[in-house]
């Protein structure tokens, strides 16, 4: 929603527009913290020291995908922080709508994988300015059913679209994670270099993998709920998948040894601008989640990794290992990152997914 100034004054559609937007969106309370968050991360196990220091956890509100996150606050959504990923980060700061971090509150912020570090335009900005705390990290990679999949039968990431599995497969409704996996499909590692007959490629690849989509999947509930029923035996998912289905029993796997790879993402906390909660309960949140007592929680109930390099140092050597999360160079090998990309690309693949997944 655009609202427009003339010679210093609001239209009378504006004023409605805006009254409107206020009555949808209204403001918080200056005492108090909103949590603008992927569904499942509410979990108090994320923040104890949080909920320890005021007697509850802050509000939460969740968004299914980034771009749903993107426009909601372009509309005018208040919240006081949030939690994207890797590729949005850039498009949100140019976007104004990002608060800088003041790294002398951030008890943690010395901490961070040196990795993590590194990746160009995820903390900081070419001016050294910080803009995100990272909190979690991980793959999304090819999941599934090992009593009803062969091991074989998804060597490749070609098996999304093989008509053998017709209505038996579950890809997120999310275009990071649809075009990451297409992009591997066809070969390529850096989805930012995509040309126009490779975004064609791509786009081709995931209309024949809709050809078998049982259930694009907006949370990790809806997802272990339809693999565990039986209803999906394959599926292109975050960590976590596996490792809550495994825990319930059922019998699950992800396969990281995919001819073409699988892809890598790192998120975490950003204070959004005009935020009309209570700063400090901002950073004191930002510090409880980025604690290294964290880590072994993350790892072991989520299976992510934990931006907290003391914290994933003290992991236990043998779930490390047996996560993945041992020796990160090996961790990020034959993957696709999900960097930054140009904003008018990212606008693309926006357009074409709905298509897609509309039929077209």
């Amino acid at each position: 929603m655009t609202i427009r100034m003339i010679a210093g004054h609001f239209t009378s559609a504006a004023c409605a527009a805006t009254l409107a937007l206020s009555a949808a969106f209204p403001a918080a309370a200056a005492d108090t913290l909103t949590v603008f968050d992927w569904s499942g991360y509410e979990d108090p196990a994320f923040h104890p020291a949080y909920t320890g220091k005021y007697e509850g956890s802050p509000d939460f509100s969740f968004f299914g995908d980034e771009e749903e996150a993107f426009q909601k606050l372009r509309a005018g959504f208040k919240a006081d922080l949030a939690h994207p990923c890797s590729q949005s980060v850039v498009k949100w700061r140019e976007a104004g709508l990002l608060e800088p971090l003041d790294t002398a509150k951030l008890t943690a912020w010395n901490d961070t994988l040196p990795g993590l570090k590194a990746m160009k335009d995820l903390m900081t900005s070419a001016d050294g300015t910080a803009w995100m705390i990272p909190f979690d990290w991980g793959n999304t990679v090819l999941t599934y059913r090992t009593d009803t999949v062969k091991p074989e039968e998804v060597a490749s990431l070609k098996a999304f679209a093989d008509p053998k599995f017709k209505d038996r497969v579950s890809i997120g409704d999310n275009v990071d994670d649809a075009y990451a996996l297409a992009s591997l499909a066809i070969g390529v590692k850096d989805w930012t270099t995509l040309t126009d007959e490779q975004f064609k490629q791509a786009s081709d690849f995931l209309r024949d993998v809709h050809k078998n989509v049982r259930l694009y999947w907006t949370d990790n509930t809806d997802l272990s709920q339809a693999m565990a029923s039986g209803e999906v035996d394959l599926a292109w998912a975050w960590n976590e998948t596996a490792t809550t289905l495994q825990a319930d029993g059922v019998p699950a796997a992800i396969k990281k040894d995919t001819a073409e790879g699988l892809s890598t993402w790192v998120c975490g906390y950003v204070r959004l601008k005009g935020a009309e909660g209570s700063e400090e309960k901002a950073y004191d949140y930002m510090n409880a989640v980025t604690d290294p007592a964290i880590a072994a929680y993350m790892v072991e109930s989520w299976g992510y990794g934990h931006s907290n390099a003391k914290g994933m140092a003290a992991v236990d050597a043998k779930i490390l290992a047996d996560k993945g999360y041992d020796n990160v160079d090996q961790f990020v090998a034959n993957t696709l990152f999900q960097a930054p990309m140009p904003t008018e690309l990212r606008q693309k693949m926006i357009a074409e997914f709905e298509k897609i997944k509309s039929g077209y």
